[in-house]
């Protein structure tokens, strides 16, 4: 799921370890996407979670932003992160 979040900013990169081309060894790989270990990734997948559910009519909890709930009808769904 981490691997999901869509970067705000530019990130390099060394080579990773197994990926590097012979003769290329000084170039950097720019990441597209969110990358375990940076200290970004959680807030950029929480971004992208929270703006998923809300344009599929959840609205979240006033006493605790991380409780989604929708009703619809007689139904509801409540998730807790």
């Amino acid at each position: 799921a981490f691997l999901n979040g869509e970067l705000n900013e530019e990130i390099y990169m060394c080579q990773p370890e197994g990926f590097v081309v012979p003769g290329e060894e000084q170039k950097l790989c720019r990441l597209v996407k969110s990358l375990y270990g940076l200290k970004q990734t959680p807030k950029q997948w929480n971004d992208k979670f929270n703006k998923t559910l809300l344009s599929n009519d959840f609205v979240t909890n006033e006493s605790d932003s991380c409780v989604y709930i929708r009703f619809n009808g007689n139904c509801g769904v409540i998730i807790c992160l």
